[in-house]
């Protein structure tokens, strides 16, 4: 299972909200080019890099961190928030990621997505299902959309898509623990696919269990922040 911690960015600086919420906002380091670096240093290959900025103004708003970070880490970067164009999605590549994560604009416009998969490969597109009970979420975790979770998966593994990112925005940055009940049905239901697991890890033993389940990878965030998990404990991950 690949490890991938995550920065979230907000007015250049690493944050983390609580459940989506911007007004539930915690501000952990003025500087997210050192902090990927402290990442690469630890042995860790891979970041989620979230533009929280870009998801509010609809467009990439921290290219120049993104940047910055490619150029100064190894780091096998997937970049999401703010990408609704095939010229902001073009940005982000040049800009040093090499994959992105399509959440709200997967359910809006969905044709388009389906057209970056046939153009770009399944490998350099993410899809991002954020989620709350049985639906998706969608415009910065605000809106619930009509799509299932279920639903979307199979849209998008029919339309050739094979990484999702899901992230139960009910736990994200909460510290409780991760979905591993629905995160379990999924592997089940959907062999085919790969499963990134996101939201509420806490522990050693979270980053275990979600092994267990067979997810893809695991994405941590506010635990690393928190020191709830240490860099020094994913060596074994590693």
């Amino acid at each position: 299972m690949e490890i991938i911690p995550a920065i979230d960015l907000l007015n250049g600086q690493c944050v983390r909200l609580s459940a989506g919420d911007f007004a539930r906002q915690t501000t952990y380091d003025s500087d997210p080019v050192a902090v990927a670096q402290r990442f690469a240093d630890a042995g860790v290959r891979r970041l989620h890099l979230v533009d929280l900025d870009g998801a509010r103004a609809g467009h990439p708003v921290n290219l120049a961190v993104l940047e910055a970070i490619a150029r100064h880490t190894s780091l096998d970067i997937d970049a999401g928030g703010g990408i609704q164009t095939h010229a902001s999605l073009t940005q982000v590549f040049d800009a040093g990621a090499s994959h992105i994560t399509a959440g709200s604009l997967a359910v809006r416009e969905q044709a388009a997505v389906e057209g970056w998969l046939e153009l770009y490969g399944a490998d350099k597109i993410f899809l991002g299902a954020d989620f709350k009970g049985e639906h998706i979420m969608i415009n910065a975790w605000a809106d619930q959309s009509p799509w299932t979770l279920a639903a979307f998966i199979e849209s998008y593994l029919a339309a050739g898509g094979s990484t999702f990112i899901c992230t139960d925005v009910s736990k994200d940055g909460l510290l409780q623990g991760p979905s591993l009940a629905t995160y379990k049905t999924l592997v089940q239901q959907y062999p085919d696919a790969r499963f990134i697991a996101s939201g509420g890890v806490t522990t050693v033993p979270d980053l275990e269990a979600l092994s267990e389940a067979g997810m893809h990878g695991a994405i941590i965030g506010k635990a690393l922040y928190e020191g709830t998990i240490s860099l020094p404990d994913l060596q074994p991950f590693l």
